[in-house]
């Protein structure tokens, strides 16, 4: 158990990091669909990779939904005192959440379980 702890922690700094370097290093130079997109490609898929074994508990879960709220903040340039609800950023920036995206093939797997597919 710890060690799944542990790949979460190291996969959040990762990500963190990323997104940090992103805000660093492109900042105002880039239009911010270029900037999600990067994001999508790099943090995303960093913070993805080996997912598929994770259990997540509700704790976890608005972890990993923080630190994209973060990203997505920062990027349309919204801070929390605005009291902009998570799902309006979303719908400005098309994102899905993190943790949907983490347990999609969890739910296509049970479907296709439940149809008769082993």
């Amino acid at each position: 158990m710890s060690e799944y702890r542990s790949d979460l922690e190291d996969k959040l700094q990762t990500y963190n990091k990323i997104n940090g370097a992103i805000r660093r290093h492109f900042g105002k130079q880039m239009n911010k669909q270029t900037k999600l997109r990067i994001h999508n490609i790099t943090a995303k898929t960093a913070l993805k990779f080996g997912s598929e074994a994770w259990v997540l508990k509700k704790r976890e879960e608005q972890r990993l939904e923080t630190a994209q709220m973060k990203f997505l903040r920062h990027l349309l340039g919204i801070t929390k005192l605005d009291k902009e609800k998570n799902q309006c950023i979303r719908e400005k920036t098309e994102a899905q959440n993190i943790v949907e995206e983490i347990k999609l093939p969890e739910k296509v797997a049970t479907i296709l379980t439940e149809d008769g597919h082993k």
